[in-house]
């Protein structure tokens, strides 16, 4: 089985540091990468893909509501021409940067809030769809596994990831539990793993109670940001390759359904 280990990466800014980006990418095959909106700067983000292209990480996009005080975990609302703008606008930050430092950008992941709310809301969620497909049909959307966002996307034509978090746990519905709830950030190593697991011999989803949701996905994401976060990434994927997985950068998996 292929899969994908992932980490969103790039969210220092200015004298602010988050994470260890050096010690992931030695360990993720693909990087979401901030875009100024919730975190990263534009050094950041020209460090973080050329560390990328250093370590031969895949390098995506990692657009956000505009709301760097709240790290873009704050639900918005905006009209659909500005939603498209802003995540526009960032997708074509990072290619920018991406261009000079001789890589291509290869998928984009909404963040936080954003993200959380396209899982949900079926006109958002074609919102965003539409603005990738407007900036570049041949990007991979990495979205929630079994989210209104991967229906989206397909409707848009584009090649679509499904993704699975080792740190955060699931409700019934399959979405993401908030962080304002006990339990929704998993901070035990053993614990991360073990729920990766659960979900790979699921073959999706299994929210808190143990429901199991039969939906495909194709990548695994640890947070970045998260104090433990390199040692779950480093279990993570020890887990999965003892359990026979090839692990690949996104863009690499055969898995995908391609157009």
């Amino acid at each position: 089985m292929q899969l994908n280990l992932n980490a969103d990466l790039g969210e220092s800014f200015g004298a602010w540091k988050m994470g260890d980006d050096a010690a992931m990418l030695g360990i993720v095959g693909s990087a979401s990468i901030a875009c100024g909106f919730h975190a990263g700067d534009p050094l950041v983000m020209r460090r973080t893909v050329h560390a990328a292209k250093k370590a031969g990480v895949s390098i995506g996009a990692h657009p956000s509501y505009p709301d760097l005080q709240g790290f873009g975990r704050r639900p918005m609302q905006m009209a659909a021409d500005e939603l498209q703008a802003t995540v526009l606008y960032q997708l074509s930050a990072l290619a920018g940067i991406a261009r000079v430092e001789g890589m291509t950008m290869t998928h984009v992941k909404p963040h936080g809030a954003l993200s959380n709310m396209a899982a949900e809301d079926e006109a958002l969620a074609n919102r965003f769809a539409r603005a990738v497909r407007t900036f570049d049909a041949e990007l991979i959307l990495l979205a929630p596994a079994g989210s209104k966002l991967v229906t989206a996307g397909e409707h848009e034509g584009l090649v679509v990831a499904g993704e699975v978090f080792a740190d955060r746990a699931y409700n019934e519905q399959g979405h993401l539990v908030p962080r304002s709830q006990p339990g929704a950030v998993l901070t035990d190593t053993r614990e991360c793993v073990r729920h990766v697991l659960r979900m790979l011999d699921a073959g999706g989803i299994v929210s808190m109670s143990g429901r199991r949701l039969a939906v495909p996905f194709h990548s695994v994401c640890v947070h970045g940001d998260n104090a433990h976060a390199v040692e779950v990434a480093r279990a993570v994927r020890k887990a999965l390759e003892d359990s026979g997985c090839e692990l690949k950068p996104l863009a690499q998996l055969s898995t995908l359904g391609r157009r």
